[in-house]
């Protein structure tokens, strides 16, 4: 039996949920076997799973299960009513081999749950935070990038019944939200906020209200993740013949591709890596945009979205200050995003 805080996963809670889900056609199980680890915001569960005989032999016999208590601050409960939906609504429809499987998605009022394929046998973290990644992992990574947001590309279900397209009055109040974080993260950092970048995000923060609008998130849209670190995906581990699988969907959105990869690079890199590899990868990504079937998309484009991308990305660390996450993360993230919009001079896009 699995503890998993509001209650217990036997036996035949586990059967009764892979039936429903079909995983599990026919017998049930028999044991399980946990692991369990906390994070800040959810536990996980590695499952061990034995089947009665009459059972299939394709049965998962490893599994994670993420889940979250109940009672959590309503953004994070928006978090996690963002991931089921993504489970819910896009991974069905993902071509195989981009995702892991999910096996349950549910939010009730007893928090967040998540069944999912455990990878750990063929798969690992890409590397421990915060070293980046070989060049040609980093490859491969925008490979599948470019592979699962061309499938997504301008898809005729995205606003319909994947995912919503926010309107004008959507998108004044997210704008409202975003001036007043801009002022508490500007009056706690006082004068580490230098004159030169405090006059930079006025800029900025003034012309997001006029540039984000709707016709200029969605006119080539794609499922977007969000939060698109090279942590957030699994890699084959040596010797395996796998796919580069992507996780943790929680802050996915419709919106330009480019967004995540320009999150990967100008938010996480430093000027020499960043500069050594940009270009070169955001030409294999626009390459594979192309292979997937993605038109009217010119490579010209692709650079003035990514250097739009990296200047929206400055608001990154805002969110992150006030959502309490750690100076050691946000505050590396300030420091290079304010190198790469000098080095590809976005603030000209603001004039």
């Amino acid at each position: 039996m699995v503890a998993t805080g509001s209650d217990d996963l036997s036996s035949e809670d586990l059967t009764r949920r892979l039936h429903a889900s079909g995983t599990l056609p026919t017998g049930r199980v028999i044991a399980v076997q946990s692991e369990r680890r906390n994070t800040l915001l959810s536990t996980i569960v590695s499952l061990r799973v034995e089947y009665s005989a009459d059972a299939p032999p394709h049965a998962p016999t490893r599994m994670i299960l993420k889940t979250s208590g109940s009672g959590l601050d309503p953004i994070l409960r928006e978090t996690g009513e963002q991931e089921v939906a993504f489970y819910r609504q896009v991974a069905p429809l993902t071509p195989a081999g981009l995702l892991p499987e999910c096996y349950e998605a549910e939010l009730s009022d007893a928090g967040l749950r998540l069944l999912l394929e455990d990878l750990s046998d063929t798969h690992m973290v890409v590397t421990p935070w915060p070293l980046p990644p070989s060049v040609e992992m980093c490859e491969r990574i925008v490979d599948t990038w470019a592979a699962f947001h061309g499938f997504w590309w301008r898809h005729p279900r995205l606003g319909r019944d994947v995912g919503t397209f926010l309107d004008d009055q959507a998108l004044a109040a997210i704008g409202v939200e975003r001036h007043q974080r801009y002022a508490r993260f500007a009056e706690l950092l006082g004068d580490r906020l230098w004159p030169a970048a405090r006059s930079l995000y006025t800029r900025l923060i003034e012309a997001l209200d006029r540039l984000i609008t709707p016709a200029y998130l969605y006119e080539n849209c794609t499922v977007a993740h969000g939060d698109a670190h090279v942590w957030n995906l699994l890699y084959p581990r040596a010797g395996i013949d796998g796919s580069v699988r992507l996780m943790d969907w929680a802050s996915w959105r419709l919106g330009r591709g480019v967004n995540d990869i320009a999150y990967m690079m100008a938010v996480h890199w430093y000027p020499e890596r960043r500069a050594r590899l940009e270009a070169s990868l955001l030409e294999r990504y626009h390459a594979g945009l192309c292979a997937g079937g993605v038109k009217g998309y010119s490579y010209e484009q692709l650079r003035y979205d990514y250097r739009r991308a990296v200047l929206g990305a400055l608001m990154i660390p805002v969110w992150q200050q006030s959502l309490g996450i750690p100076p050691a993360v946000w505050w590396s993230h300030l420091n290079r995003l304010l190198a790469a919009v000098d080095d590809l001079d976005c603030a000209s896009i603001l004039s």
